[in-house]
């Protein structure tokens, strides 16, 4: 398995003191530490594309992955170049992406314009939302132990989470459960952008194991996982009904509500090569 860089630490992350008070009337008060949340504008041969609301941490593996998602690059090597910069009213990346022309450029920053304001607006972004996804790659079912093998693994690395109690994290494990790479972010799809672009950058195969994500299992956590060449996905949430549609439909594995003694496939799309 391709040796993936860990996460960058964490930088100092801001503290609240805050009176707390119990069931019972009783006061006292309570020092808590916040996760980072700050705007992040991302910027493509020049041209603003977007600003999320991100961690800002490991954002050249975030800024990977978003092109990636988005459509931007066909792959990682296709990104000649990212620079992070901290400004004053929050974050910037610049990317460069030599393949990627102007007017191709364009006209997806006037489409996403179009949807900022409610996610899908209009007979063409519907139209998008019913493109079928790539098929998964053939693989075989995953074991049960695995999952639990990752879960319990995953605790004991988030920082951010244990910190704060407020971030979400997406992990890629091995088809033995052991933990390869993961990532955390206050933005259940940065965390997955920022895992999807850790791996793209390593040349690491999504398809040598299995991706484990605390999101809430929406569509958006799916399709991202296929896009990125995932065949098998793990939330410990249980799915909306169109995330199990795009699951079935790609023929992505998709495991739910995982815990720690119990698991549910809500697809099984194991289909050995």
């Amino acid at each position: 398995m391709t040796a993936i860089a860990p996460p960058e630490p964490l930088p100092p992350l801001p503290q609240a003191d805050w009176p707390a008070l119990a069931a019972d009337g009783g006061r006292g008060a309570a020092r808590r530490a916040l996760v980072p949340e700050a705007p992040v504008a991302l910027e493509c041969n020049g041209l603003a594309y977007a600003v999320m609301m991100a961690t800002p941490v490991d954002l050249a593996d975030f800024a990977t992955g978003f092109a990636l998602a988005e459509g931007l690059a066909p792959t990682a090597r296709a990104i000649a170049d990212i620079a992070v910069a901290e400004v004053e009213l929050g974050w910037i990346i610049r990317a460069t992406i030599p393949t990627l022309g102007a007017e191709q450029l364009g006209e997806r920053v006037r489409r996403r314009v179009a949807e900022s304001s409610c996610g899908l607006c209009g007979v063409e972004n519907l139209a998008a939302l019913a493109k079928p996804l790539p098929p998964v790659p053939p693989h075989a079912r995953l074991e049960s132990g695995a999952i639990f093998a990752a879960l319990a693994a995953l605790g004991p690395v988030q920082a951010l989470g244990r910190a704060t109690g407020a971030a979400h994290a997406a992990a890629f494990c091995a088809a033995d459960g052991t933990l390869v790479a993961w990532r955390e972010d206050v933005g259940r799809h940065n965390a997955l952008d920022k895992l999807v672009g850790a791996m793209a950058r390593a040349g690491a195969d999504m398809a040598a194991g299995f991706v484990l994500s605390t999101a809430r299992c929406s569509y958006e956590i799916v399709e991202k996982a296929v896009r990125a060449g995932a065949h098998t996905l793990v939330t410990i949430s249980l799915p909306t009904s169109l995330a199990v549609a795009r699951a079935q439909a790609a023929g992505l594995s998709l495991w739910v509500l995982a815990r720690g003694d119990s698991v549910l496939l809500a697809h099984d799309g194991a289909q050995p090569g």
